[in-house]
């Protein structure tokens, strides 16, 4: 068991540059299938769950290699259709290669997907939609086994904009015969990082960015070669380490629209926020005022930036809120804040926070992947050390976190696991 040690207290200051969106790189791996030529990804992230994807298209009969960043896939000889359950369980984006293989292949057998719990995440937008395109689907055995012999255009409307459910989904109909329209579709970057690339592929699809996304079948897809855009969660974390630390961070080479609700809201708590064409500088010149967050679908408050901005008001002047509507389970990390010396509790779908005056140092457990990342910026500003169990949670989406966390400045090292288990750190949790 790895573990990360923290000594906190010290501002972080300076400029990062993130890698590529796990979230749009993991989309785009399930969508690889579809092309029948050479396929070229740049920026993509090197976090776990990435790497287990690329297992799984090995297992499809995809070609994979990897070099410097980059990703060299041919898929025009795939010649299984039957995911492995040990690779796929981990994470959830396994299931959505069912929709692209039926597409390329008539069929398809995928385990139930697994992923973070942080709450029910029901896949019964991607299966109404499927079979409203002609997918037939059993579930046998903990498997998905689907046939498809021909996909029809559809009008489907989706009782929540689901971004995965949208990408499942439109990048399923790419290939269908006719017209298909997703009414109720998400609107997140990385939809529209996808319908990027899939009309780099050659595929026709319109709308992306809106509630109304309409795709027009081709016979066949080829190759292209495309650049994940920055990931705009990581990017938002490190905002957040020069927000909480009473430091100065920029983060460059980002977009700043994607990240217009977080960087309001910090301005709201009265910190220091300046925008430029491709940068964001957050300045934690005072201590912040409380305020509440309610998390949205695009362009709302993101969910995954509601667990690390916990640890910024856990130390805010007065009371804050902060109501989760997506997922119910994303609340793991309150306890181990409180450990830490803050002062929240759950109350149904809200966190309510009293904000106190210092957190201090202590052994804490990371319970998902941005629980992970609430817990490292508190140990970042807690008095003291803190060790954070569980740190293959925070692998999953965080590529070199604590090299790049001591590059502003932040003292933080990965401890093995022999040595944590001298420390007696192994002997509590599994």
């Amino acid at each position: 068991m790895q573990v990360l040690r923290i000594d906190g207290g010290r501002p972080v200051c300076g400029e990062v540059q993130v890698p590529g969106s796990k979230n749009a790189a993991l989309a785009i791996l399930s969508t690889v299938v579809l092309g029948q030529e050479p396929i070229v990804l740049h920026n993509v992230p090197d976090v776990t769950d990435v790497q287990i994807k690329i297992r799984l298209l090995r297992q499809l009969g995809a070609q994979v290699e990897s070099r410097e960043g980059s990703l060299f896939i041919d898929c025009s000889h795939l010649d299984s259709h039957v995911a492995d359950a040990e690779t796929v369980r981990p994470i959830r984006t396994g299931f959505y290669v069912l929709g692209p293989m039926l597409a390329r292949v008539g069929k398809a057998d995928i385990p139930v997907p697994g992923g973070c719990k942080i709450g029910a995440r029901p896949v019964d937008y991607h299966l109404k939609g499927l079979a409203a395109l002609g997918a037939k689907i059993e579930l046998q055995n903990g498997r998905y086994q689907a046939t498809a012999p021909r996909l029809e255009g559809c009008e489907i409307y989706l009782d929540q904009p689901s971004a995965g459910a949208t990408q499942h989904l439109m990048s399923t109909a790419v290939l269908a015969h006719g017209i298909t329209t997703i009414h109720n579709a998400a609107m997140e970057p990385e939809v529209v990082a996808l319908a990027d690339f899939l009309v780099r592929l050659g595929a026709r699809i319109e709308g992306t960015g809106t509630s109304t996304i309409t795709v027009t079948g081709v016979e066949r897809l080829g190759g292209c070669e495309f650049r994940v855009p920055e990931d705009r969660l990581q990017a938002g974390t490190y905002l957040l380490a020069g927000a909480v630390t009473g430091g100065d961070v920029t983060v460059s080479g980002v977009l700043p629209e994607p990240q217009t609700a977080l960087v309001n809201k910090l301005r709201e708590t009265g910190l220091t926020v300046e925008e430029g064409v491709d940068r964001i500088r957050v300045v934690g010149d005072c201590r912040p005022t409380g305020i509440s967050i309610k998390t949205m679908p695009y362009p709302g408050f993101p969910t995954d930036m509601q667990q690390p901005l916990s640890a910024l008001l856990a130390l805010a002047s007065g009371s804050s809120s902060i109501e989760e509507t997506l997922y119910e389970s994303r609340i793991g990390h309150v306890q181990e804040l409180n450990r830490m010396g803050a002062d929240m509790r759950v109350s149904g779908r809200l966190t309510l926070i009293n904000g106190v005056e210092r957190l201090t140092g202590a052994t804490v457990e990371a319970t998902d992947l941005r629980a992970g990342a609430a817990l490292v910026l508190a140990g970042l500003a807690a008095q003291g050390q803190t060790i954070i169990k569980n740190v293959h949670f925070i692998d999953r989406g965080y590529e070199r976190f604590e090299q790049t966390l001591m590059s502003l400045g932040a003292v933080v090292e990965r401890i093995g696991e022999h040595e944590s288990e001298r420390m007696g750190l192994g002997q509590r949790f599994n």
